[in-house]
């Protein structure tokens, strides 16, 4: 685990939320990379830190949401978490300058209660959870997270754990891996594309995530003229399943209630239906007071800025007095 102290607002423009290095020994080949904070006024008028306030941001990403907290109240403290090793890493290198009141931990968000127990705090007064793909790991080839450039067939967030896509393409038999194209892609055409998938497997053609997208192109045709390309579903899908994204969600959302003192918020931003739907069910239940009846979402501004905010929803609730002690 690795720790930093924060306490000087304001120090860090926003004109860059997330800045790969060069001299990054992990990534020597990337040469910068940014990563714009999506919802951030939204998400703290949402949470509405207080002098004293103890917050956790789920996602730490580029340190982005956590920023924005802590400078509009200089005297809340953040524990902030990433399951992404590279993006700890950058997080702390970007939030070194400024000391005393972040906590950098390496860990799925699903063990916050852990996490916090470790630390010594019983319950915190607001939770932000950015979830999905964030752009660094988008562009970066080696992650094998996108079919627009050649890379492993990889696609973990935490490269140290887990099985990789390939592994998981692997182990699945065709079934099973259409099935997974099928629930987490909403791909009508899983069984043609997993045929495919295992045939180039069984071929010794499946190298690559270009290789990958071919052989979904070879099952269901090229992209048509301002579509949208026909791998996005499939990759979507095989990203979610390797990263266990809906398990842990749903392990995230049960367990607010343990974690959240009466009175305060999470805010969550969901990227596609399968998120957007745990959230609402989980803010639906007995204990939590909705602050936002339908889902906020961005500003026509901020989708021309940053196109990859277009498909974000937030959803924020209050932790209500009838239950605060997570029962249900």
């Amino acid at each position: 685990m690795n720790s930093l102290q924060l306490a000087l607002p304001g120090v860090l423009a926003d004109s860059a939320e997330w800045v790969w290095r060069d001299d990054f020994e992990e990534v020597t080949h990337v040469k910068r990379f940014e990563h714009a904070t999506v919802m951030r006024g939204e998400v703290v008028e949402a949470i509405a830190p207080r002098a004293g306030g103890v917050y956790v941001d789920a996602t730490l990403g580029a340190g982005g949401h956590t920023i924005a907290l802590l400078e509009t109240e200089p005297k809340a403290r953040l524990i902030g978490m990433d399951r992404d090793p590279l993006a700890v890493a950058a997080a702390t290198d970007r939030l070194a300058p400024v000391s005393d009141r972040l906590t950098v931990v390496h860990a799925d968000f699903s063990s916050v209660r852990h996490q916090l127990d470790v630390l010594g705090i019983e319950r915190v007064d607001g939770l932000v959870a950015d979830l999905g793909v964030s752009s660094p790991q988008l562009e970066d080839a080696s992650r094998g997270m996108s079919f627009r450039r050649e890379g492993p067939i990889d696609m973990r967030m935490d490269p140290g754990s887990g099985e990789t896509a390939l592994e998981l393409i692997e182990r699945l038999a065709d079934d099973e891996l259409a099935d997974v194209i099928y629930q987490y892609g909403d791909e009508r055409r899983s069984r043609r594309i997993a045929r495919s998938i295992k045939k180039a497997l069984a071929a010794g053609e499946l190298r690559t995530t270009l290789d990958l997208r071919r052989a979904i192109v070879r099952a269901v045709g090229p992209a048509r003229l301002g579509g949208v390309d026909p791998a996005t579903r499939t990759f979507q899908a095989i990203r979610i399943a390797v990263n266990r994204e809906l398990d842990e969600l749903e392990r995230l959302m049960a367990v607010l209630g343990e974690v959240i003192v009466e009175g305060g918020v999470a805010a969550i931003v969901s990227f596609h239906s399968l998120e957007d739907r745990v959230v609402k069910r989980a803010f639906a239940a007995e204990g939590w007071s909705r602050l936002t009846k339908k889902p906020l979402v961005p500003c026509d501004e901020e989708c021309e800025q940053n196109p990859r905010a277009r498909s974000a929803k937030l959803r924020a609730a209050r932790r209500s007095q009838s239950s605060a002690g997570g029962s249900e």
